[in-house]
């Protein structure tokens, strides 16, 4: 029969054997100490129900439905609503607020990476590390004996693509060595994630880690469907005190599910029918915590299910044979050796830690279940360890107490709500402008035309004129005090309510921003256009900072949840009914690790996260590669190298090496250059000189055969002027001797001329002396002697000296 759980239980000592910690009693101690915990009564309420209330005001103000009694009883006298008529649906301000981080954070990717970091492992690193090293001291050496022998000396395949020195292998190792090991698992865990859709478990996680300021999953492994990850609200979690952000020193660890009568029964086969019946009519854990809205109805019962930590010793009796040899055989921790010597036995053992589980019905004493857990998860480098099903996580927690982003904004969404009712009740007592109408200032005017000037004449002509007809005096002359029978009256008094209550809103809309740093740059609903982008981008990246911790905390549940199934995956290949199903669905990725898959479980793996960079880090990383591409420091290929690596760090360090290396390229080719240069220089002055040689000894050779040929010309010249002189001299001495023997006849001709002349002249001047001796004596007049034709003496005419 199930009893009630009445008395005040505490957790059992541990200092006691291994079979009294299996024993039923044990467990159902254990029980009843989570349950005292949890569900004991403080002051009329427990812990549990606390945390549970708690969570649920959180999640219901993040989705803009929180409770509005409390708004109801701030403007409502002595609970009197009867003359308010008000929307009283919340202003949905914090969902905005939570999708904006949720979003953010679901749009930052992850990539898994594992590495080995057992004995086999290791040393395959090591000694690859070895050879690219003696690879790149020898690198010389080696390329010239492959060229002298044809035989390659490289321990690489790459030889070309050698580190230069320690910083560029510590860069290689990280982006470009791989071992097919360390790639079967990371598409393994993958595979696993895929299968269990994590990212949808991972968005309720992100929006609890906002909300409530919590999140939690849990992995599992059975025979029948493998590895499992399971979301875990945190409303249900029951834990051991920590004051640990990431729960590492938990205990016990469980949550209460509140389950079916039958699905128990299908869980539970020993229950028996007189423990379904009492179930039934006692409506599970009443006695517990009865009157309650959501306590479980007559077909559910709340039922925990944890985990608890202790150690288990491993005895081993050690027995020494006849020949010599040991021989260890196992046995449990009541085993003592014996106290003589001469048995040749001997104990040796060593403690363990280990996880029992167990599952109580709330309120009940009743176990269900307790046993050592089955395929507990180890890590390979201390199996002395163990590791709770469980994974969680609260950011901000301090002594028990966890603050979450919504919690903060609570206070200043409900003045918002309230500044958005008053704002309504404002509004509704709002009247427009009217007019006052001096009934008596209008009594004695006569319009004239035998009628009265009567109150809605009056009001007629006012609002279509805009006019009024008044008497400064009335009939007996005496001062009419009504003499402008209508005036407006002004009930405008609710404009400046109005305009204080808006402000009062943006006041505590700034409030929310301010406490949660989430700014108008993050979401874009109010951006300054008389501010720079450099500065919205700023505020946005700060905004980002204010909100990072739920990122990391996100990621620190995945990288523990892939922790958890890289050691499942062991228990997959070795123990799983699905490990052929499993080793297939890896084969659909990559059909080359299905080797390696086959091998996981003999190897030690170690596991992080590659956050992939935001949109701030990206763009910072795309003006550095600009940057570089602009100036010439990196070439093309570098720069989508640089890109596809999501680790930003190591993104920014291939991108210094590729710089370094561009511009020792640069360095060398420009120095090639010169030589090239210089080479081509000696070469092509080399070439002159030989040229100008040659072309010394071609003038040479031209002018020796210019000059023979000049010799020749000019032999030939002399004897053709020999020749020619010769003839000439012939020649010269025939018209020599001619002209000589014409000048001997003209000499004689001459002389003979002169003679004859000679003898004229004598015989003249004898006539003419003849005739001045006869003029004298017989004096006769003078007598002209000249004549024509002897004018000329010697060949001189005198006829030139004649006056003209």
């Amino acid at each position: 029969m199930l009893r009630t759980t009445q008395t005040k239980a505490s957790f059992p000592s541990q200092a006691v054997l291994d079979v009294e910690k299996a024993s039923y009693e044990y467990g159902l101690q254990v029980a009843k100490a989570i349950e005292e915990e949890w569900f004991k009564k403080d002051s009329g309420s427990n812990k549990y129900f606390v945390n549970k209330d708690n969570y649920h005001r959180l999640r219901l103000y993040a989705r803009g439905e929180q409770s509005i009694q409390k708004y109801k009883d701030e403007l409502s006298i002595n609970g009197d609503l009867s003359y308010l008529n008000l929307d009283w649906r919340p202003v949905p301000i914090i969902p905005k607020f939570v999708d904006i981080v949720v979003n953010g954070i679901s749009e930052r990717a992850y990539e898994i990476k594992a590495y080995t970091q057992d004995p086999n492992g290791v040393e395959k690193r090591t000694k690859y590390v070895e050879n690219v090293l003696a690879d790149m001291r020898n690198k010389t050496f080696f390329q010239e004996m492959q060229r002298i022998t044809n035989i390659n000396m490289f321990n690489t395949d790459t030889p070309d693509d050698l580190p230069q020195n320690d910083e560029e292998l510590s860069l290689h190792m990280q982006l470009d060595y791989k071992q097919s090991i360390e790639i079967a698992e990371e598409e393994a865990v993958n595979n696993l994630f895929a299968l269990n859709k994590y990212d949808n478990i991972k968005k309720r996680i992100d929006y609890d880690i906002t909300v409530i300021g919590i999140g939690c999953c849990k992995t599992s492994f059975n025979t029948a469907e493998g590895v499992k990850i399971e979301y875990v609200n945190p409303s249900n979690i029951v834990h051991s005190y920590s004051e640990s952000p990431y729960f590492e020193d938990l205990w016990y660890v469980g949550e209460v599910k509140n389950v079916t009568i039958t699905e128990l029964k299908k869980q539970f086969p020993q229950l028996t029918l007189e423990d379904i019946k009492e179930l039934e009519d006692s409506k599970s854990n009443k006695s517990s915590y009865a009157n309650r809205e959501n306590s479980p109805k007559k077909e559910s019962v709340d039922v925990i299910y944890f985990e608890y930590k202790t150690w288990q010793n491993q005895v081993y009796k050690i027995k020494e044979t006849a020949t010599g040899a040991k021989k260890a055989i196992e046995r449990t921790d009541e085993f003592l050796p014996p106290k003589n010597p001469q048995d040749r036995f001997n104990k040796v053992q060593r403690s363990i830690e280990v996880l029992y589980c167990g599952v109580k019905i709330v309120g009940k004493d009743k176990l269900l279940k307790w046993s050592l857990a089955e395929n507990m998860t180890r890590p390979k480098s201390d199996v002395t360890k163990v590791t709770m099903s469980y994974n969680i996580v609260a950011p901000r927690m301090y002594r028990g107490k966890i603050e979450s982003l919504v919690g903060r904004m609570v206070t200043f969404a409900d003045m918002i709500q309230l500044t958005h009712l008053k704002l309504q009740q404002v509004l509704s007592k709002l009247v427009p402008d009217g007019v006052y109408l001096d009934a008596d200032g209008i009594a004695e005017i006569d319009l004239g035309n035998g009628t009265n000037y009567n109150p809605q004449d009056a009001l007629n002509m006012y609002f279509q004129t805009g006019s009024v007809i008044g008497r400064s005096m009335t009939q007996d002359g005496e001062f009419n005090h009504g003499k402008m029978p209508i005036q407006e009256l002004n009930s405008s008094g609710g404009n400046a309510k109005i305009q204080s209550l808006i402000t009062s809103y943006n006041y505590y809309m700034q409030m929310l921003r301010d406490v949660t740093g989430l700014n108008e740059a993050r979401d874009g609903s109010k951006p300054d256009e008389y501010s720079l982008v450099g500065l919205q981008k700023i505020a946005a990246a700060n905004s980002n900072t204010a909100t990072r911790h739920i990122l990391q905390s996100g990621l620190f549940l995945t990288l523990k949840t892939a922790e958890a199934l890289s050691l499942r995956i062991s228990d997959v290949l070795q123990y799983s009914n699905t490990r052929s199903s499993f080793i297939q669905s890896l084969g659909r990725f990559n059909i080359a690790t299905l080797s390696e898959v086959r091998e996981l479980h003999l190897h030690d793996f170690g596991i992080y996260l590659d956050l992939m960079p935001d949109e701030e880090e990206k763009q910072m990383l795309e003006n550095n590669i600009q940057m570089a591409i602009q100036k010439d420091q990196i070439n093309l290929e570098d720069a989508i190298d640089v890109r596809e690596i999501k680790n930003l760090k190591l993104a920014n360090q291939l991108l210094k090496l590729r710089r370094r290396k561009k511009f020792e390229q640069d360095r060398q080719m420009q120095m090639e250059n010169i030589q090239a240069q210089t080479k081509s220089n000696t070469e092509a002055a080399q070439a002159a000189a030989e040229a100008e040689i040659q072309k010394q000894q071609g003038i040479a050779g031209s002018k020796v055969q210019i000059n023979e040929a000049q010799l020749g010309f000019d032999i030939r010249k002399m004897e053709t002027e020999a020749q020619v002189k010769k003839e000439l001299m012939s020649y010269e001495f025939e018209l020599n001797k001619r002209l000589k023997e014409m000048e001997m006849q003209v000499i004689r001709d001459k002389e003979s001329s002169k003679e004859d002349r000679k003898d004229k002249r004598t015989k003249i001047q004898a006539s003419q002396q003849s005739e001045l001796i006869d003029q004298r004596k017989n004096d006769k007049p003078p007598k002209n002697f000249e004549s024509a034709g002897f004018d000329n003496l010697g060949g001189f005419g005198l006829e030139q000296f004649e006056p003209r």
